[in-house]
């Protein structure tokens, strides 16, 4: 028998914005439980986002992760012996997590430079659609499409 589904936690917004959204950002971008070194960073992006674009981080961050959020995406499916990637629409909660995954991993793979700039950087081209973030969600919706035969698989 399955196991009964459990309830989801709720997320205290963050301090500084009051926002919950940016509060899970804050929360993938924590490495060991370090909660505070992630608010600073994260704040510190804000304010070199701030210094450089000249416009509020807010908007910035939320339309980079509009941007880099995934509409499709492919996922494997067994049948008669055969594997097919089925190409699916992302439900919005998994769109939002996997777009602060995705600007995360783009912004760590940049070399040489503080966490905070690499991820003012990235942002910064999320919201201008570009960026290794950008290229991973292009990647994954090319995928989607050219498997868009399979998706009467899907269930």
């Amino acid at each position: 028998m399955r196991k009964p589904v459990q309830s989801r936690r709720t997320i205290i917004p963050d301090p500084k914005f009051g926002d919950v959204t940016i509060a899970k950002f804050i929360n993938q971008l924590m490495r060991r439980g370090k909660k505070s070194v992630a608010q600073r960073v994260l704040y510190n992006a804000f304010d070199v986002i701030s210094e450089k674009t000249k416009n509020d981080p807010l908007q910035i961050f939320d339309l980079a992760l509009k941007n880099v959020a995934p509409v499709l995406e492919v996922r494997p499916r067994r049948i008669g012996g055969a594997n097919y990637q089925i190409a699916i629409e992302v439900r919005p909660e998994r769109r939002q997590t996997l777009a602060m995954r995705w600007i995360l991993a783009a912004a760590r793979a940049r070399k040489g430079l503080p966490m905070a700039a690499k991820l003012s950087e990235e942002l910064t081209a999320a919201a201008r659609k570009e960026g290794a973030a950008m290229k991973k969600r292009e990647d994954i919706h090319r995928m989607a499409e050219s498997n868009r035969a399979f998706s009467h698989f899907a269930r």
